[in-house]
């Protein structure tokens, strides 16, 4: 292990940097720069950086913080300055559909991050959110989320209330809480899908949990272990055997909840890169048309297309929907253009 390094240090961060002796071979990276960093990294803080893409080995990224290192590879940590825990307003637009003193519901577009995280310390949801109702969000929820009640994947787009006020924010909570059962919430999805379901609709009751060896992903898990989770879904139109347009109300609301469930009966949605990654060949069997709109697409193809709740102040029964963006429509368009896949090339 060298010493630190001063010299080209970037402005907004520690540098240091290892060399891999013979006998540290074959060790997880993690452990490995847990051992190397002693007290001044905890191996939580050490997993974070490699996430951040803030580890180099040999001058590649660092894989993940499982990876194996081997004898004489020189590895880099980047370490940044500790940032206000506090973030700060950004002036980012804001579709917002519906607002006064207590909540908002903005339309979110899919590549907006609802709330600051590892990687991801500006430029989202709450940056513009404290830019938008200044004094009036501090301290609502906590100063890391402030008026966040529910979120959205970075990637998908749609409907979203806020709370301005922590009486909203309180009857907001219970209300997302409840899961729709007694206070009257309804969150639908739109969602285009690979293939075609055969019954109309149905009911996905699998409890939800990280998984086992990739931990950025979640997947269905023993009860015992995971978060109750269901899904009603219908379907709305079926473009041939290849794709299928379905409409998903949750009943809970759980991380990528939509993306697992519907993985889970076959059925992931088009253009997701974690839970449709065998179904990516699929793409090249659509009509041309579709399959530029699908190649093309840069996120899953899910949209939050209605939301409704009782106004936690007022009492007013709230419904709002959003028309899905252009990329999916355009998707849509597409799909019923060319009803669904091709047939293979050595159809006879």
């Amino acid at each position: 292990m060298t010493e630190p390094e001063t010299a080209n240090r970037p402005p907004d961060a520690a540098s240091l940097s290892c060399q891999v002796a013979p006998e540290q071979g074959g060790e997880r990276l993690d452990r490995y720069l847990a051992g190397a960093a002693g007290s001044s990294l905890s191996r939580t803080r050490i997993k974070t950086l490699i996430e951040a893409g803030r580890v180099v080995v040999d001058g590649a990224r660092a894989a993940s913080a499982s990876q194996i290192i081997r004898a004489g590879q020189v590895i880099r940590v980047d370490v940044p300055e500790p940032t206000d825990p506090v973030p700060a307003g950004e002036d980012i637009p804001l579709a917002v559909v519906f607002e006064d003193e207590h909540l908002l519901v903005i339309d979110k577009p899919a590549g907006l991050v609802v709330h600051p995280a590892a990687g991801h310390e500006t430029g989202t949801l709450v940056n513009a959110l404290i830019a938008h109702c200044g004094a009036s969000l501090s301290g609502v929820g906590g100063v890391r989320r402030p008026g966040i009640v529910h979120r959205l994947d970075k990637e998908t787009s749609g409907l979203l209330v806020i709370a301005k006020t922590d009486a909203a924010h309180q009857g907001l909570a219970a209300t997302f809480a409840d899961h729709g059962k007694t206070l009257g919430l309804i969150r639908e999805y739109l969602a285009f899908v690979w293939g075609a379901p055969a019954q109309p609709s149905g009911t996905i009751d699998a409890p939800l949990g990280r998984h086992a060896i990739e931990r950025e992903k979640f997947a269905i898990v023993p009860a015992a272990r995971g978060r109750h989770a269901v899904t009603h879904w219908r379907v709305l139109q079926r473009f041939g055997a290849g794709a299928s347009l379905v409409a998903c109300r949750l009943e809970t609301g759980r991380t990528h909840q939509i993306r697992v469930h519907m993985a889970h009966v076959g059925h992931p949605l088009i253009g997701d890169p974690v839970y449709a990654k065998g179904f990516r060949t699929k793409a090249a069997r659509l009509p041309p048309a579709a399959r530029a709109c699908a190649e093309n697409l840069t996120r899953q193809a899910l949209h939050a297309a209605v939301l409704g709740f009782r106004h936690p102040v007022t009492g007013e029964t709230l419904r709002f929907e959003s028309a899905p963006p252009e990329a999916l429509r355009a998707l849509g368009e597409a799909l019923a253009q060319g009803d669904g896949l091709a047939p293979p090339a050595d159809h006879k």
